[in-house]
């Protein structure tokens, strides 16, 4: 495990949860908008151990409730299993973030009862995907393991989440709608405001207004159970 950092306390990133958050190093992907291109382009300086990371998590028993593990994407990791292992062993919550790139390791995870919640990221509608991830020159089947993963999570064998970071110049009303048909029945999603970091892997992007993000909001309710936005 590569661990880039180490967010000691949250009450935000796992619902209902008081929860640490642990940030790994490299991603498959090249979202110009990434809000942690340090630890996309694997700036190994910041690593910590995972020693280090069990002693400081061994000390929050009774305090915390679980552990987020995050990126970067998560899935990239050898012995990302065993290291979800190791936090369920200490009686912690596990939420992975993921990019949905891997849906046979993410059934595994699942089956193997590795992780309590999963969210998802919806970069876009399909046709988008690969300008939205920053992949040039993407096969035709780009999308197929990213729809794989949303059929996994739809069969709500874990606690999950959909969500999408909105870029007013790569998100369109009309790009909402389409996403909502690929995702048609989920139990929820969240459309997050895009927040420029200080850390982007492109600079150039900005925040849509209310107005679209609430125009979207009402949009993707014609396809799944719950939707909210986050980061307004």
């Amino acid at each position: 495990m590569k661990i880039g950092g180490l967010q000691k306390l949250t009450a935000l990133d796992f619902p209902e949860k008081l929860a640490c958050t642990v940030f790994t190093f490299g991603c498959n992907l090249r979202c110009p908008f990434c809000h942690n291109a340090s630890l996309v382009i694997k700036d190994e300086d910041q690593e910590i151990s995972e020693d280090e990371f069990f002693a400081f998590l061994k000390k929050r028993k009774g305090i915390l409730d679980g552990v987020c593990i995050t990126g970067g994407e998560p899935l990239l990791q050898n012995g990302i299993e065993e290291f979800m292992g190791k936090i369920k062993e200490l009686g912690f919550l596990v939420k992975l973030d993921t990019n949905g790139a891997f849906p046979q390791r993410l059934k595994g995870i699942i089956d193997s009862g590795l992780v309590d919640y999963v969210a998802m990221d919806i970069k876009n509608c399909p046709e988008k995907y690969p300008m939205t991830c920053g992949i040039d020159n993407a096969k035709e089947d780009f999308f197929v393991p990213f729809k794989e993963s949303i059929s996994l999570l739809a069969q709500n064998k874990v606690d999950y989440e959909f969500r999408t970071t909105i870029v007013k110049e790569l998100h369109s009303l009309d790009d909402i709608e389409k996403a909502g048909q690929a995702i048609k029945g989920a139990e929820r999603w969240f459309l997050q405001c895009f927040n420029d970091s200080g850390d982007l892997i492109k600079p150039g992007f900005s925040a849509p207004s209310k107005e679209l993000l609430e125009k979207m909001r009402a949009c993707a309710l014609k396809y799944v159970k719950t939707c909210e936005i986050r980061g307004v």
